[in-house]
């Protein structure tokens, strides 16, 4: 048995926000560069290269990438082996975010209630998903996620007699929905399967794997590089003044479901699609 301290975690969570919400992952970077080499007509093109601009300047400044820094979501896979000692978990998750925007001068974005709208000035309390997993360390993964995105994502409750073409239709039509309010390029994060509230996790746990990873199943990843295609080919383009690059990924998940359902969801990210992890 490996005893953690909560204050490890503490620290941890805090730094963790704070690089996600400044630096993007390399791979994503390489997308956008990729994104404005494809794009032919001046405006797209420019826009681009404004958001590699955009990265730069955070880097060399410390400062966030965007402006929306958003509601902190905190993936942890805790080892079945480790004492959690000091203090209480989930109070240490929430003292970490709120040191992390603190500290970080990160905006603070979280409301108390849904309808009083009181914000709590620390950002917490954070969204928190966990899970058991073997050995003796604890792995995390802070994804804050910003609410133009958010807002444009969608969830519906297929019968299994839906076929794969229909599930694409839905994902697209999402995408076209959403058209230039989620600040695109866009990452397109898909769950299928699992039940309501597992599936809508799929899709957020999505938007965290690196885009230059596409699904171990070839199945689905030949989806995903069929969905990013057809996405691209609508023609929304940079921030939606039109161009090629509408999306730099669409990354799926699945689970096993009920006979009698198959749950789709899709969780969009805008080009700043964040999330820094470590192990401890």
């Amino acid at each position: 048995m490996r005893e953690i301290h909560v204050t490890e975690i503490e620290n941890t969570v805090a730094e963790l926000l704070i690089q996600a919400n400044k630096i993007l992952p390399d791979d994503l970077r390489r997308c956008i560069a990729c994104g404005e080499q494809a794009e032919s007509a001046s405006l797209p093109r420019g826009i681009m290269h404004s958001l590699l601009d955009n990265l730069d300047a955070a880097k060399e400044l410390d400062i966030p990438i965007c402006q929306d820094t958003g509601m902190a979501v905190l993936f942890f896979e805790i080892g079945q082996d480790v004492h959690i000692v000091g203090g209480d978990f989930e109070s240490a998750v929430n003292r970490g975010t709120a040191k992390g925007y603190t500290q970080g001068l990160l905006r603070k974005s979280v409301v108390r209630d849904p309808l009083d709208r009181v914000n709590t000035e620390d950002n917490t309390p954070a969204v928190i998903h966990t899970r058991i997993v073997s050995g003796d360390k604890i792995h995390i993964t802070a994804a804050p996620k910003g609410f133009g995105s958010e807002n444009m994502s969608q969830m519906k409750m297929f019968t299994p007699s839906a076929k794969k073409e229909d599930l694409m239709d839905f994902v697209l039509q999402a995408v076209q929905d959403a058209g230039g309010n989620p600040c695109p390029p866009m990452v397109i994060g898909v769950g299928f399967g699992g039940n309501f509230e597992h599936c809508a996790y799929l899709a957020k746990k999505a938007l965290c794997r690196p885009v230059s990873q596409p699904n171990s199943n070839p199945f689905y990843a030949d989806m995903e590089k069929e969905l990013l295609e057809r996405i691209n080919a609508l023609g929304i383009g940079p921030q939606g003044f039109g161009g090629n690059t509408t999306a730099l990924a669409v990354n799926i998940e699945t689970a096993p479901t009920h006979i009698a359902g198959l749950p789709a969801a899709v969780n969009i990210g805008c080009h700043v699609t964040r999330h820094a992890s470590k192990v401890i």
